[in-house]
């Protein structure tokens, strides 16, 4: 069973047992979060996709831990005019074991 879930502009496949990094969730470590945005479920007897949410459905998940992805680097420059700009950015993640799943 498993089933795609929508949280911070982004869509993710879960299944129990799963560990996913989502975008920073104001909730503690060791806090038990629900995601009420589901968009399909998979179960023995078939899917069952949302119009655009399936009814009833919501997927819990402890959070693990927070912290923050690999540093990237954004630099700009214009070619010949001396001008160059240098910024490192480290996106916040939180990472969530997925419990179960409600349909």
């Amino acid at each position: 069973m498993y089933a795609i879930i929508e949280t911070g502009g982004k869509q993710y496949k879960v299944k129990a047992g799963d560990a996913i990094y989502v975008e920073k969730l104001e909730a503690n470590e060791g806090d038990v979060v629900t995601f009420d945005r589901v968009l399909v479920v998979s179960k023995e007897d078939g899917l069952v996709a949302g119009t655009p949410l399936v009814s009833g459905a919501s997927v819990s998940g402890k959070v693990e831990k927070h912290g923050k992805g690999e540093k990237i680097i954004v630099f700009k420059y214009k070619a010949k005019k001396n001008y160059r700009r240098k910024q490192g950015h480290r996106q916040p993640y939180t990472k969530v074991v997925i419990d179960s799943i409600q349909a």
